[in-house]
This record gives C-alpha cells, sequence and structure tokens, in this order.
C-alpha cells in the first residue's frame, strides 16, 4: 500500500532501504522520543525492522519527500500493535523537523485507518518531547489526561507519556510552507 499527499509519498519500506533508514533515524535525539527503536541504532537494526514490517499486516511506512529529483527518506509513521490497542506512531529525521510533515503523513494514515474500519487509534508521547503532542492535536486526536511510565529502549529506561485518543478532525490553517515548496520548484 502507498499513499500521496500534497508534500510526500508514504510506502513501505524495502530491504534496499536500510542503509538510508539507519542513517535518517540515527540520532540519539529521534530515538529517545520511540519506544521501541534501541540505541545506538545500525544497519543491522534497519535491516530487521524492515523485515518485521514486510510481515506486519497493520500499515507501517517510510516517509519520502516528493521533489523533483529523487526523493528523500524524512522519516516514519505507521499503526502498531500496543498490547490490544492499535498505536499511531512517527518520527521525523532532524533536518525536517518544524515542516510539518510528521502532521502530515500521519494525517494521511489515519485517512487509512479510517479506509480500513480499524478501531480508533491511541497514540502517546514522552512529556520531554511537547512537539509530538502538537502534531496529535493537529491530527485530531485528544489528550486523555492520563500520564504513564512507558519505556524507552532508546533511553534504556522509563519516562513519563502522556496518553491520547484519537478523536474528530480538526480544521487547522493551510499549510504555509507548501507553498515555500511550489516557490522553489517553479524556481528550479
Amino acid at each position: 500500500m502507498f499513499a500521496r499527499t500534497e508534500r510526500l509519498l508514504l510506502r513501505p519500506g524495502w530491504r534496499e532501504d536500510a542503509s538510508a533508514l539507519a542513517a535518517a533515524i540515527g540520532d540519539e535525539g529521534i530515538i529517545r522520543n520511540l519506544a521501541r527503536a534501541p540505541w545506538p541504532y545500525a544497519e543491522t537494526d534497519a535491516a530487521q525492522f524492515l523485515e518485521r514490517v514486510q510481515e506486519s499486516a497493520l500499515t507501517q511506512f517510510l516517509i519520502f519527500s516528493r521533489t523533483l529529483g529523487a526523493p528523500r527518506l524524512v522519516g516514519g509513521c505507521g499503526i502498531m500493535q500496543d498490547g490490544t490497542d492499535l498505536e499511531l506512531g512517527y518520527w521525523i529525521a532532524r533536518p525536517y523537523w518544524g515542516l510539518g510533515f510528521a502532521t502530515e503523513a500521519s494525517r494521511a494514515v489515519v485517512q487509512i485507518a479510517r479506509a480500513m474500519n480499524l478501531p480508533k487509534l491511541k497514540a502517546g508521547h514522552f512529556l520531554d518531547n511537547p512537539a509530538s503532542g502538537n502534531v496529535l492535536r493537529k491530527i485530531g486526536f485528544r489528550p486523555t489526561g492520563r500520564v504513564s511510565l512507558r519505556y524507552s529502549r532508546g533511553r534504556g529506561e522509563q519516562a513519563p507519556s502522556a496518553l491520547f485518543e484519537e478523536g474528530e478532525l480538526v480544521e487547522m490553517r493551510p499549510n504555509l510552507s507548501a507553498a515555500l515548496y511550489l516557490d522553489q520548484a517553479l524556481a528550479a
């Protein structure tokens, strides 16, 4: 399964993506905000992850920026099983923080979940990563008011995590960065 948004291509990861995946996610500032990824993150970890994703029935994508040239790997987004719940998760490579890619990709994955008639999704973010909470609010997730300790393999310890549940999509102001992309593409 593939998905396209205004600026992104979401597609399954392939074995050949292991090197690019390890380079994009191999930043302690990214890994510490994920529950399942180890630190340090090596190419063998990327290869193992990509193999597991191929065997999963749930939607998990690598996120590529659509460019006039070769697409750039900018992150990952998908749905994972968390006990009896389905959980939305995402990460963005550091050079692409603040560009709205997490919001754009996550919104597309939630739309896919709705089209597949999956149960409502859950999500969470470590309290020291408030930007992730902003993404969840933008795509219509609501804070539950609960905070729980969650283990992070990258941190090697538990950390407080705010819990969210899928709500209704809220209308947001237009994405102004899309206009900047268009200007850059026309200038090339």
